[in-house]
């Protein structure tokens, strides 16, 4: 019994591990944390702000925010945020409702 309920929890497990960021160390010797989607981050919190401050200054990080709707092309348009009236409110198109 006891090993059916470590293989049901195996793969739950695994996902879990999968998640946890990895701590390592680069080859000048800065600690920094490894995330499964790509993203990594220096273990120094000084470090990390600095980091991000230069990253903010790159213009493929100016993207719309992940949880906001809409589109903006050529500066037409708007991004809407959770809260907002308008936000996920599907179409206005009586058919379509």
């Amino acid at each position: 019994m006891l090993m059916i309920a470590l293989l049901a929890a195996g793969p739950a497990l695994a996902t879990e591990l999968d998640r946890t960021p990895l701590t390592a160390v680069t080859a000048d010797g800065q600690s920094v944390r490894l995330f499964p989607n790509g993203r990594w981050e220096y273990v120094d919190q000084a470090k990390a702000a600095e980091a991000q401050k230069v990253a903010a200054e790159y213009p493929e990080n100016k993207t719309r925010p992940i949880e906001s709707q809409g589109i903006v092309i050529g500066g037409i348009g708007r991004y809407v945020m959770p809260g907002d009236k308008d936000y996920n409110r599907g179409s206005l198109n009586p058919k379509m409702r």
